[in-house]
């Protein structure tokens, strides 16, 4: 098949080892938050928080938190160019949900006298709450979306990434407990560009599931 949506993601990966000296511009990075910013998510919920790690300082404390697990993801964090910590509101509230009612008010999306109505898909989020006010599962759920969607335009980019569960949530919670402010990360993305030499991923053929095991078409 030919076509650039396809291209790019055949060329997709999972880069394993990156160029320090190489660091996406300042552009790219602009294309890449409001790609972030337009994720969709149910109800237009938005329960997410992306924490962009790209100051040495920043780095470091994203390094510290490898000390007890996952240390093979930890050169990641100061050879790519950019890390990116995706996380979710474990507790969403009908407050939370009244800041996007109020934003599609101001932007003409909804009319101020339909505000109440707007709180209709709320409902989604009181199904999957529990009795004590925890929604985490269906927030990062949300947030994958959101992360799938980064992907995809960093594939377009021709920018590399490695998506990262192999992250230390309770010591991210800890390191980052300003910036978090409640909100959870349980996955991290490194963005930049692979060595060349050195990414042994990069030489491997692209291997997916055939077509007709996956898709059926009624």
């Amino acid at each position: 098949m030919t076509n650039p949506i396809i291209a790019d993601l055949e060329n997709r990966y999972t880069a394993k080892k990156y160029d320090a000296s190489k660091r996406v511009s300042a552009d790219d990075l602009a294309v890449i938050y409001e790609a972030m910013r337009l994720s969709a998510s149910s109800i237009n919920s938005q329960p997410w928080k992306f924490i962009v790690i790209e100051s040495d300082e920043a780095k470091q404390r994203m390094h510290e938190t490898f000390a007890n697990n996952f240390q093979f993801n930890q050169p990641h964090i100061k050879s790519a160019s950019h890390v990116i910590l995706f996380a979710h509101n474990p507790a969403y509230t009908r407050e939370d949900y009244a800041k996007v009612v109020d934003k599609g008010i101001e932007d003409g999306r909804t009319k101020q006298e339909e505000r109440e109505q707007a709180f209709g898909g709320f409902a989604f989020v009181e199904l999957n709450t529990d009795d004590k006010g925890n929604n985490a599962t269906w927030t990062k759920s949300q947030t994958y979306l959101a992360l799938g969607n980064t992907l995809h335009t960093l594939a377009r980019l021709g920018i590399d990434s490695t998506t990262m569960e192999g992250v230390d949530s309770s010591l991210i919670t800890e390191m980052f407990s300003d910036e978090l402010d409640g909100y959870v990360c349980e996955v991290a993305l490194a963005i930049g560009y692979h060595h060349s030499e050195e990414d042994y991923n990069a030489k491997l053929p692209k291997s997916r599931l055939a077509m007709e095991q996956v898709i059926q078409v009624l």
